[in-house]
């Protein structure tokens, strides 16, 4: 955390982005989740992906190398076979919950998209995508627990970005095992391309 290089990243994430796509060698670009996340005292980069990375090169860019250790794969199927219709997990969420304005470009394309900014619809944006998603959500048992915005600069234009991370924590039940699994492993929400979307659990 003290590096310079993560410190920039941190909150750059096309930066890490960049990183996640260079540790793998296949020349089809496939979608990957990935998640900064504390656990305990320890700061991790997390990664879902179809084919094993070589994070050699994120290690010494953004992490530490101790004793040769500097990153670990595991396989994701035995939790998804785990996953059944009716069982308690406990999860997390770091999403971008936005809204589409119904309001019509000059030119026809749809509205713009923007980011729901209040606690309120922040909860209500995860609530009406829990059916979709194979889980069903009761509205005392999560919440938001972290808000951050991210503002960088991209392409060759340096247009100005602006993207909202939102992390949801709590209890949810699986109810339809095809379609969470499916979350697990595509994601849920916008900009998963800058460390967003990517749902864990653990179970209850």
């Amino acid at each position: 955390m003290r590096k310079r290089s993560t410190m920039i990243a941190l909150n750059s994430p096309q930066k890490l982005h960049g990183a996640i796509e260079s540790a793998f060698d296949s020349e089809e670009r496939k979608r990957k989740l990935w998640r900064i996340d504390k656990l305990g005292e320890k700061t991790y980069l997390l990664i879902l992906s179809e084919d094993k990375p070589d994070l050699s090169n994120a290690v010494l860019q953004f992490g530490v190398s101790e004793a040769g250790i500097g990153f670990e794969t595991k396989d994701y199927l035995p939790l998804l076979e785990r996953i059944q219709d009716g069982t308690v997990w406990h999860f997390k969420l770091t999403a971008n919950p936005t809204v589409s304005s119904s309001e019509k470009c000059k030119t026809g394309e749809r509205g713009n998209v923007k980011a729901h900014i209040s606690d309120q619809y922040q909860v209500k944006w995860l609530l009406d995508r829990a059916e979709k998603h194979g889980f069903a959500l009761n509205e005392n048992e999560f919440c938001v627990t972290g808000v951050k915005w991210y503002i960088f600069r991209k392409g060759a234009e340096r247009n100005r970005v602006s993207i909202l991370s939102v992390t949801y924590e709590g209890k949810l039940k699986v109810t339809d095992k095809k379609a969470f699994c499916e979350a697990l492993i595509n994601g849920i929400g916008r900009e998963k391309a800058y460390g967003l979307g990517m749902l864990t659990v653990v179970k209850g």
